[in-house]
């Protein structure tokens, strides 16, 4: 992880009193997931249509700007740009999504073109310090909401296509932003420029394009506006990412967002990609499952909204890169399938609670074998998700449920109903911890404490009383 230089000792107590109101100032970003993200040049006959609304401006098809500002459009696509900055019923990049925080809500700006609530009056440089550097047009220090400490990878060239494609290509929406709901002290902004210096690394140069190697492509698009690490990477005591590049393996390793974990990317073969092709990963971004999982959670609305509109030569590139990444434990043995419980279940011979919860709830969709049924109802058994040391995820989607997300090539819409009304704490933790030991799994047992945390995070129902 690249870093600033840590404030000197002199500095005192200043630097502590700033430090700690930095670290109650920062959140941890919002799931925004592996996306795609900037390429030079992008081939145009790749550029899939974007549905965002359009401005008034068409320059001709054979215009260089024409062609900068498609090529923009298809970047703000990759990078998911209207994930966050387009509310609910909201005009498209006119910002006002609540976004919430350990000590506030924070709200999304307006990045549409209008001169008097959006960024109309933006130079290229102002448009470059916000993406990039993390500096608002005023001076001030943007909330780490915005990924700009992965933005800082993204080549000056893409930049200037993006700040063309909003200009030129982006409807202007007269819309003002909202202040966010943090009281002061921790409303100052002054100690996010400490914490800037402290972890956003140097901005890149436009250099040779390395673009015709996938792996160095990959690596380009997930470490720029991809900003996968985001989300799958954890975090430290000022919620610093832990790592930015590949130099440890604490990136891309997995980290807790919006009460989901944002799973392990890396090679390991219980937790990780360790078991997943290049072509799993490929069609898992293009259609939001395969044959090992489903997306879920934000994961869902980035496939969705981004990673599906990616062109494959891109997609591909992301595969290889991820399948490079070294395990973090290259001493983790492959898990094998156990059809033990299976037998057990058709046999009606195992009575404990789990296995009884299981039968009622689960298994009609997961089936009895764990093993679901093929891109339908995710399998079970050998899950890199159930097999995580960290059961959030799996908790979450029993207490809420979940939707896969509908995709050109997948578009198929199945959901899982949320158990939060039926289920009590204890049966939650009994029938996670039965799907966690049986088939071959070998995670950690669940508690009733832990799924009651879950449960008041996410706003589930009271569990019922018997």
């Amino acid at each position: 992880m690249i870093r600033k230089t840590m404030m000197k000792r002199s500095v005192g107590a200043l630097t502590a009193g700033a430090l700690a109101l930095a670290v109650a100032a920062v959140w941890a970003q919002t799931a925004t997931a592996p996306s795609g993200a900037a390429v030079s040049p992008v081939p145009t006959p790749s550029v899939p249509a974007v549905t965002v609304e359009a401005g008034t401006q068409t320059p001709a098809a054979n215009d260089p700007q024409a062609r900068l500002v498609k090529q923009g459009e298809y970047l703000a696509r990759a990078a998911d740009c209207a994930a966050c900055h387009t509310a609910p019923k909201g005009k498209p990049f006119a910002g006002g999504l609540p976004i919430a925080s350990p000590i506030g809500t924070i709200y999304s700006t307006n990045i549409t073109p209008d001169k008097d609530t959006g960024i109309g009056s933006y130079s290229l440089e102002d448009f470059d310090k916000a993406v990039r550097h993390g500096i608002a047009k005023n001076g001030s220090t943007l909330y780490p909401a915005m990924p700009y400490t992965s933005y800082a990878k993204v080549r000056p060239a893409d930049v200037k296509a993006l700040y063309a494609y909003f200009m030129s290509g982006v409807q202007p929406v007269a819309q003002a932003n909202k202040a966010t709901d943090i009281p002061w002290p921790m409303s100052m902004r002054w100690p996010l420029s400490i914490w800037r210096k402290m972890f956003a690394p140097a901005v890149v140069a436009d250099a040779a394009s390395t673009d015709n190697d996938p792996i160095s492509r990959g690596r380009y698009l997930v470490e720029g506006l991809g900003h996968c690490s985001a989300c799958h990477t954890p975090r430290g005591i000022a919620l610093q990412e832990k790592a930015l590049t590949d130099d440890s393996t604490a990136f891309l390793s997995g980290g807790v967002v919006e009460n989901f974990l944002a799973k392990n990317l890396r090679g390991d073969v219980t937790d990780g990609l360790g078991n997943w092709s290049e072509g799993d990963i490929t069609a898992f971004l293009k259609g939001g499952r395969n044959d090992h999982s489903a997306a879920f959670g934000g994961m869902s609305d980035v496939v969705q909204h981004s990673t599906q509109h990616m062109n494959d030569d891109d997609l591909s590139a992301v595969a290889k890169y991820l399948k490079t990444l070294k395990p973090v434990d290259p001493n983790a043995k492959a898990l094998a399938y156990d059809e033990t419980v299976a037998k057990a279940l058709r046999a009606g011979s195992d009575k404990s609670n789990g296995a009884l919860t299981f039968i009622d709830n689960c298994a009609a969709c997961h089936r009895s074998t764990g093993k679901g049924y093929t891109q339908t109802f995710p399998t079970l058994a050998l899950s890199s998700t159930v097999n995580s040391a960290d059961p959030t995820s799996l908790v979450h989607i029993v207490l809420r449920g979940a939707e896969m997300p509908s995709t050109n090539t997948a578009p198929t819409h199945y959901a899982m109903p949320g158990f939060d009304d039926r289920l009590t704490d204890q049966d939650v933790a009994d029938v996670l911890t039965f799907v966690r030991s049986s088939w071959g799994n070998k995670a950690p047992a669940v508690t009733a404490a832990q799924v009651a945390k879950v449960r008041k995070d996410v706003g589930a129902a009271p569990q019922p009383q018997r």
